[in-house]
């Protein structure tokens, strides 16, 4: 029995992408802000290696402990969606559109047809503020309230009073049949809300994302009578395909417990988790202690995860792009991400930097036997 457990920090870039000026990201670099917080400590990660990767000259080495490694992304974007599918070996040679100045009319239009409600909004907008600025119409008038922001996503909000979150699902079927073709956005999110003004996202969050366009490394694991394990919001990102099994989570805290409760199960084949708190809590809104501590708090419950791996456990690390909390604006940037891989059978080494996050798929499937 062979476990892989994949861990994804969601956002948490380490800088320097030889094609961030492409990007309008010279600079961005996640780590390094959060290493300057008092919140910020990372002695187990230290411990086994993390710091030896490229580009994170400024911390303290640890022990070479793990094969590390400084990874580039080939794929023309810097979303989730497109992040998560190099991860799993499939690059995008084109970015998923984006739709700064609002939707066409064409498809809000059909979206109120189809739903029987108005549409409100329909512009870039921060989650938080747009439910400030939307709620209480939304309230009065029962219409949607519609954003985007600097990624290819059509958010959808709702009073959870208004709107029951399975209907608010419901809607986002409804849109992400719509969003096809040229307007094939990377996810449809359904985003929930409570209380009275200023009004509180609710962790009833969902994500409606295209089909990844050919086959992934969790296809390919599944068809060879792998576990695929989903814990977070990789059954989203991967509209379900290729996993066995999948659970959602409230927070990074749940995605940790729930985790840890894998690895207490007998399975063969890879655990796949996303933490999203970094970059939906803290990236997204400048929080630059609050993403400290919580990289922390993996830090310490990282430890005992450790502790308890078998003899044949493999433990990855890595992230799908940036979100620089100190950086201008609030949307992602475009970074390498550090990749680490620790176990009892894994030989240590810097591979220095290499080019492409598909280098992670080869690397599950090699471990497991199903090379590409």
């Amino acid at each position: 029995m062979k476990r892989v457990f994949l861990i994804v920090l969601d956002s948490c870039g380490i800088g320097n992408a030889p094609d961030s000026k492409d990007f309008d990201d010279e600079g961005a670099n996640t780590f390094l802000t959060i290493s300057k917080s008092d919140k910020f400590n990372i002695d187990t990660l230290t411990s086994i290696g993390f710091t030896h990767i490229d580009g994170l000259s400024y911390l303290n080495k640890g022990e070479l402990k793990s094969r590390v490694a400084r990874l580039t992304e080939k794929s023309k974007g810097k979303d989730t969606t497109i992040g998560h599918w190099e991860i799993a070996g499939v690059v995008s040679e084109k970015p998923l559109p984006v739709f700064p100045d609002g939707f066409p009319q064409e498809i809000l239009e059909e979206l109120s047809r189809k739903t029987g409600r108005g549409v409100l909004c329909n512009k870039a907008y921060s989650g938080t503020e747009v439910i400030k600025d939307y709620g209480e119409e939304h309230l009065k008038t029962g219409s949607l309230i519609v954003y985007t922001s600097a990624d290819s996503v059509f958010q959808i909000a709702a009073h959870e009073s208004i709107v029951p979150p399975e209907k608010l699902y419901e809607y986002c079927r409804i849109a992400r049949d719509i969003l096809k073709g040229d307007f094939g956005v990377g996810r449809v999110i359904a985003r929930p809300f409570e209380g009275e003004y200023p009004f509180k996202r609710t962790p009833r969050r969902h994500d409606f994302s295209l089909e990844p366009p050919k086959e992934t490394m969790l296809d390919r694991l599944k068809e060879k009578g792998f576990d695929v394990i989903g814990v977070g919001k990789i059954n989203d990102i991967f509209a379900g395909k290729g996993l066995t099994e999948f659970v959602y989570t409230e927070n990074n805290t749940d995605g940790m417990n729930k985790t840890a409760e894998y690895q207490k199960k007998a399975f063969n084949g890879l655990c796949f988790v996303n933490l999203v708190d970094f970059d939906m809590l803290y990236g997204h809104r400048n929080d630059i202690d609050g993403y400290a501590n919580a990289l922390t708090e993996f830090d310490k419950w990282l430890k005992g995860f450790i502790e308890n791996m078998n003899s044949d456990d493999v433990l990855m690390i890595t992230a799908d792009h940036g979100c620089d909390p100190g950086f201008r604006g609030t949307d992602h940037s475009r970074e390498c991400v550090p990749f680490l891989v620790y176990g009892e059978k894994i030989a240590p080494e810097n591979e220095g930097t290499i080019n492409g996050y598909d280098y992670i798929s080869k690397c599950v499937e090699n471990l497991l036997g199903t090379k590409n």
